[in-house]
């Protein structure tokens, strides 16, 4: 619990590699989410190359920290795993959502940045990895190392929560 409490969106790195026992163990938590049917839609694909890294602020504007990792995990979705049409998405969310907190629990930093539905986010990343047509890249996260501390936000609101009907 104390990793989700205190997960925050960390956009500042220190240079530090990310080892790949490290990088391991955020995909294994990648691979322990939950999915539709237990089809496990997912690829990822772990960037260290720095040419291929720094592209993706080119046409992603929320992606900038990128400059700043050594590693990023692109989180993708192969339609071709899919039993139930469309549930890749929350099965790669949640793996996703794993992975940060993984991160979190490892001490390092990451960000969500979405990538799907954006087509042109997309199709850019498709062809910056050579993607085949039928894997869909959903989020990129950077991995590295905090360069900045976030103090945990309580987001709990009670005014959202229903009971019974709306």
């Amino acid at each position: 619990m104390k990793e989700i409490f205190e997960r925050r969106s960390i956009r500042k790195y220190k240079k530090d590699t990310v080892s790949e026992e490290t990088i391991e163990k955020i995909i294994r938590a990648g691979m322990a989410a939950p999915s539709a049917g237990n089809e496990q839609p997912w690829h990822f694909i772990v960037i260290k190359d720095k040419n291929i890294i720094n592209e993706i602020p080119k046409f992603h504007a929320y992606s900038r920290m990128l400059h700043e990792v050594n590693c990023a995990i692109v989180v993708c979705g192969d339609l071709f795993l899919q039993k139930y049409e469309g549930f890749w998405v929350q099965d790669c969310s949640a793996a996703t959502q794993n992975m940060l907190l993984m991160a979190q629990a490892l001490g390092l930093g990451s960000v969500w940045l979405g990538v799907y539905p954006r087509e042109e986010r997309v199709e850019a990343l498709k062809s910056l990895l050579g993607l085949p047509d039928n894997v869909i890249p959903l989020s990129i996260l950077p991995i590295g190392y905090p360069a900045e501390e976030k103090m945990p936000s309580d987001r709990f609101d009670a005014f959202r929560i229903h009971r019974e009907k709306w």
